[in-house]
């Protein structure tokens, strides 16, 4: 069955559903062929050497040139390890092969078998004896394949931003690659790694807005999770001693180059450890990443250098704060001051909650070589261990890398009727605020002493692929819908 071109199709459009329809004319199906077995182009052309001149090679990709010069054309293919030249004469192929070929154009996607040989300029070719049409596009592809410029087309259509710009596909290739290395390095590690709920009754783990759903049959008011913590805690009580989970959070708050309302996680518990174990870990795993995919500690991020070398700093909060916002942690006189110089309203507001604050806006901007910030208020932190020395900070760090926090991490509270207060407390200074009461049922049957660790996979892979934003690292990012 022909297509029947719509009035308002574009010129371009309709020429190239004239062309599917010759093509369906003369009994070539140009979207329904098989094509197994195809080389990747890539291994096509670093495979070829003197001795394989006219070994028969297979491949496939899509065009992304070409040279017609009457009965001879050459162009390239595209597939996603590479590109390939390809020469077609109509001597070879046959003239009704041909006669197909000439009514290809740009970003069709096909299949060519043939002789490898290099050309005369060097160049690695195919030449053709048989042709096979894969897919037909009816839109064209972008500025002749040199990419898509618009930054929000690349996000809203990010299938044409992989096909036509090169960085982009090693991007994301290089994030599956580091998100592969994670889960070796823990697997290494003897972490297990879980699934946990997506949906929850009652959103925990975080201090954040969750998106609300319904379940329909349950008749059931749903959480999209904020944070998979109380669940992967519930694994440590059950003897399940070292888990993580790669997965999505989800938090209804503001859109920027560094917040997307879904989001991936990498979140992990290790029984009988605590914050300083977690710092060796999370230091060891992203110095690791980097030297594998750039030979060196030292990665590029802007215009500047970022040195992963271990060790890293480590600095309390207390200090950090008296240093880059000449303010005293415990001076609540003086973080209001502080506080109401940068427009906050510090009425009715508890100093640790004033000094979070000015940390965010004074101090976190001067962290640009990795840094962990130490021991927390412990008012800010309900589900971590108070220090020994003082049970006003927590055992809790925070660790930054350009100005931006990759990690959180904990030496877990496991105290149940601790917790318990601390929760109740939490409850009531929010007043949608609401208790999982199955979650500290479980800390009575007995968790170890734990480390808990979270890291952004996402902010993580903007350091290491030097990538200004949030939305240049996930495939798909929220936006606006368009009017």
């Amino acid at each position: 069955m022909q297509i029947v071109r719509g009035t308002q199709l574009e010129d371009l459009e309709q020429t190239r559903i004239e062309k599917l329809n010759k093509l369906r004319e003369k009994g070539v199906d140009p979207y329904g062929a098989c094509y197994n077995n195809a080389t990747p182009l890539k291994e096509v052309v670093d495979g070829y050497s003197e001795e394989d001149e006219g070994k028969k090679v297979k491949c496939a990709g899509r065009i992304m040139t070409m040279r017609r010069q009457g009965k001879a054309s050459f162009l390239h293919i595209k597939d996603w390890s590479g590109k390939l030249q390809v020469y077609v004469k109509m001597n070879t192929v046959g003239e009704e092969k041909y006669e197909i070929f000439r009514l290809l154009d740009l970003g069709d996607i096909i299949g060519v078998e043939g002789g490898l040989v290099k050309t005369r300029t060097g160049e690695i070719t195919v030449f053709a004896d048989d042709l096979t049409v894969l897919s037909k596009a009816l839109l064209p592809p972008p500025e002749k394949w040199h990419g898509l410029k618009d930054v929000e087309i690349r996000y809203r259509q990010r299938y044409i931003d992989l096909s036509s710009n090169d960085d982009v596909m090693d991007l994301f290739l290089k994030r599956s690659s580091i998100i592969k290395s994670i889960r070796n390095f823990l697997d290494n590690r003897k972490f297990v790694e879980v699934e946990t709920p997506m949906m929850q009754a009652i959103p925990g783990g975080a201090v954040a807005r969750p998106f609300i759903t319904h379940h329909n049959s349950l008749d059931m008011e749903l959480f999209l999770r904020i944070a998979p913590e109380l669940y992967l805690k519930r694994l440590l009580v059950g003897g399940m001693e070292r888990v993580y989970e790669i997965n999505r959070n989800f938090r209804n708050e503001g859109l920027s180059t560094r917040h997307n309302p879904e989001f991936t996680m990498m979140e992990l518990y290790q029984a009988y450890s605590d914050y300083n174990g977690m710092m060796e870990l999370t230091e060891t795993l992203i110095s690791g990443l980097a030297h594998d995919l750039y030979g060196t500690f030292e990665v590029p991020y802007g215009e500047r250098t970022i040195d992963l070398s271990p060790p890293w700093q480590r600095s309390t909060f207390s200090e950090l704060l008296s240093k880059y916002a000449s303010v005293d942690l415990d001076d609540e006189e003086g973080l209001k001051a502080k506080g109401k110089e940068l427009g906050m309203d510090v009425k009715g507001v508890h100093k640790d909650i004033i000094a979070e604050h000015i940390f965010g806006e004074l101090v976190e901007k001067e962290l640009w070589n990795p840094t962990f910030v130490i021991d927390y208020p412990v008012s800010i932190c309900p589900l971590t261990k108070a220090c020994e020395d003082n049970p006003n900070l927590a055992q809790r760090f925070e660790m930054y890398i350009a100005t931006m926090e990759l990690a959180n991490s904990y030496s877990e509270l496991n105290e149940p009727l601790e917790q318990s207060k601390r929760f109740h407390e939490q409850a009531a200074d929010d007043t949608e605020g609401k208790i999982d009461e199955d979650f500290l049922k479980a800390l009575k049957y007995g968790m170890p002493p734990a480390g808990g660790l979270g890291i952004g996979i996402d902010r993580l892979v903007m350091i290491l692929t030097n990538s200004a934003s949030i939305r240049d690292v996930i495939l798909f990012p929220l936006l606006r819908q368009q009017s």
